[in-house]
């Protein structure tokens, strides 16, 4: 690894407004998509896209992943996956006469796991640990994963067939659950005309190596955040937990996440300090999965939040 001196700061956050256009130029008319995905990297969580198919949401998990210059594996989830698919397996060595462990793709940096929600539920509690610990435990023993290793998921609706719904638990690993939308018309049509898409994946150059998104990940880290903001978070998180609209409110887990990810939108905007606005802007990616309603509303559960806490 090479000494995080040398590469400026600023440097790298001048880069990653440089990330964020390259992956623009694939995936078109998604700017405010694209920039919350990568401040869910630099946060150090996991993403997962939920989306109706044909919306893009694999082609931008694989152009985010070449332009961070990371090794990544993608897996087809299928209803007849087994743990081991993801995990590995020991083998019986003839040779040597004992059992190798042959490692699964789960080890590698950037894990983008396709239509997560069509393995069953077995599969998905396999991804837990390694979501959660940056390890799995096989057979007894832990394998530690790489430093950077993130998961990067898409899902089809839960009301298609031959999908699982994805357990609480592995939801709340999700930093931000994000939605594709349709194109506008004038996108659209640039599409139809032959210009991003999947196809011009291979034209994308990595921007970062891993030592460097580590060094962004650290400064994210030192972005100062004010006690008025950290008022603000405790307080959406109370209000979360005690308006009758919503069957659970947010976690400490979910309040720590959200300060990351304003953080990691303050570094992209290359201040030193969070702002209110920028708990805001990841405030719906974050909350919208994490909280149940009671009853059905036009109004979403983070917008609903929002008007009720003032900063």
């Amino acid at each position: 690894m090479q000494p995080m001196a040398a590469n400026p700061p600023h440097d790298l956050q001048a880069r990653a407004h440089r990330l964020i256009g390259a992956v623009g130029r694939v995936v078109l008319g998604k700017e405010a998509v694209i920039r919350q995905a990568l401040c869910s990297v630099l946060a150090g969580g996991h993403l997962l896209l939920e989306d109706l198919p044909g919306l893009g949401k694999t082609t931008l998990a694989h152009a985010l992943a070449r332009c961070l210059g990371l090794q990544f594996r993608r897996l087809q989830f299928t209803a007849d996956m087994l743990p081991a698919d993801i995990l590995g397996v020991s083998i019986f060595d003839t040779q040597t006469r004992e059992f190798r462990f042959q490692p699964g793709p789960i080890f590698t940096e950037v894990l983008l796991a396709d239509e997560i929600n069509r393995a069953p539920p077995k599969v998905q509690s396999a991804l837990l640990e390694a979501m959660e610990e940056r390890q799995v435990t096989i057979e007894g023993k832990h394998y530690a994963l790489p430093e950077t290793f993130f998961v990067i998921a898409t899902q089809n609706p839960v009301h298609q067939q031959g999908t699982y719904p994805l357990p609480e638990s592995q939801l709340d690993r999700f930093a931000l659950v994000l939605g594709m939308g349709y194109p506008d018309p004038a996108i659209e049509r640039a599409m139809l005309q032959g210009h991003g898409g999947r196809a011009h994946i291979n034209d994308i150059k990595p921007l970062l190596e891993a030592h460097e998104l580590i060094q962004m990940r650290h400064a994210v880290r030192r972005i100062f955040v004010a006690d008025r903001i950290i008022d603000y978070v405790q307080q959406l998180l109370q209000a979360s937990r005690d308006m009758p609209e919503f069957v659970t409110g947010l976690s400490p887990r979910a309040g720590l996440m959200l300060l990351n990810l304003a953080r990691a939108w303050a570094y992209i905007d290359q201040r030193d300090h969070v702002l209110p606005d920028d708990v805001q802007a990841v405030f719906a990616g974050l909350a919208e999965h994490r909280l149940p309603r009671t009853t059905s509303g036009t109004e979403s559960s983070a917008a609903l939040l929002l008007g009720h806490i003032t900063p």
